[in-house]
């Protein structure tokens, strides 16, 4: 039985870059891996594609013939593919049972109430693959709460669409300490916490204030509600009444951040009750099975907010270290050689010619 994930999220949430981060990274613990790119305007992969739906139908022939812009013509092109269906099934059936990734264009519509992509995976169900949705946000949402409360909608809306198991991935977060200090902690907005402490910055974010400092003073706590204060106490109580948002976070050039991330995903897609792995598995492959890795919310607080530049200078380290003890080593990999270097932190494959 294959698996597969379904990359979506808002255009620069980075999408083709986590399938280019974890199709790196499932090859280098042992799986097998193909991307198959959804995205009719994405004519630049990072990765290797597997199957192309621009083999199908290409943006500027629809938008051309059909007089379409381009959000237009990616939404003509998803219903395409939803009546070439056939096309997609005999592409993957060339993949066997390699876990896929599909890199699904940007377009919220897509998403949150068109039915064309909703069908296609209904549709991948069928004939047999197991999926997880992965909704994938910029982590920068948290500077602003106007921001977040419009992803938490984005995620929930999404969820109700898709109908399918789900994780909210809060991307980038080894960008936040670059970010104005947040006023609560990571946990708050990963495990989405009572929004009413919310509501006093969103406030003063509409009022023109800063609501990025890390406490509101009296002052700002004291001014008259905005216009939509009565709105935004409507939107905050839809979400904590459905409680269904949460999110993961992930680095992506970051091992640990990618094994967390990928065990949980494994248990929301079933991968881990799967059938038992072989004798001979590598050492990564049986890593993954253990629950040695752990990170949660705080974990990721410390690593990539509160003590970046000391973890920064442990890795750095860490990696000029095991350097040393990896000179002259290499492994066979496909039809040439790797020299593998491997960090509490990072993976770093270096491909050499056979």
């Amino acid at each position: 039985m294959p698996f597969a994930q379904l990359i979506v999220g808002p255009p620069g949430s980075g999408k083709s870059t986590y399938c280019d981060g974890m199709h790196q990274f499932m090859s280098a613990i042992g799986r097998k891996c193909s991307v198959v790119n959804l995205d009719p305007a994405n004519d630049h992969t990072s990765y290797p594609v597997a199957l192309d739906v621009r083999d199908l139908v290409t943006l500027d022939e629809i938008m051309r013939d059909e007089d379409l812009g381009p959000n237009g013509g990616v939404l003509y092109a998803l219903e395409e593919l939803e009546h070439n269906f056939k096309w997609l099934e005999d592409g993957l059936k060339s993949l066997g049972d390699d876990y896929v990734l599909f890199d699904c264009p940007g377009q919220v519509e897509l998403f949150t109430h068109h039915a064309s992509l909703r069908n296609i995976f209904f549709r991948l169900q069928k004939i047999g693959y197991r999926l997880v949705v992965i909704h994938l946000t910029d982590s920068f949402v948290l500077t602003q709460p106007s921001l977040y409360i419009a992803a938490l909608l984005l995620a929930l809306r999404s969820m109700l669409q898709m109908d399918l198991p789900h994780l909210n991935v809060l991307t980038k977060v080894d960008n936040l300490s670059s970010y104005p200090p947040l006023p609560f902690s990571l946990d708050f907005y990963t495990e989405v916490h009572d929004l009413s402490y919310l509501l006093p910055f969103l406030n003063a974010e509409q009022s023109g204030r800063n609501p990025s400092t890390q406490s509101l003073g009296d002052t700002e706590r004291g001014l008259p509600e905005s216009r939509y204060a009565s709105l935004n106490r409507a939107i905050t109580s839809l979400v904590e009444d459905f409680a269904l948002v949460g999110f993961e976070t992930l680095a992506v050039e970051d091992k640990k951040s990618m094994t967390v991330l990928l065990r949980a995903i494994d248990r929301a897609g079933g991968y881990v009750f799967g059938g038992t792995e072989g004798a001979n598995d590598t050492v990564w492959q049986v890593a993954m099975r253990q629950d040695a890795v752990t990170m949660d919310a705080r974990d990721v607080q410390e690593r990539w907010i509160d003590r970046r530049t000391e973890f920064d200078e442990a890795e750095r380290r860490a990696w000029e270290e095991e350097a040393k003890g990896w000179v002259g080593g290499r492994t066979e990999h496909g039809n040439g050689r790797s020299e593998v270097t491997s960090t509490n932190n990072g993976i770093k494959i270096v491909r050499k010619g056979g």
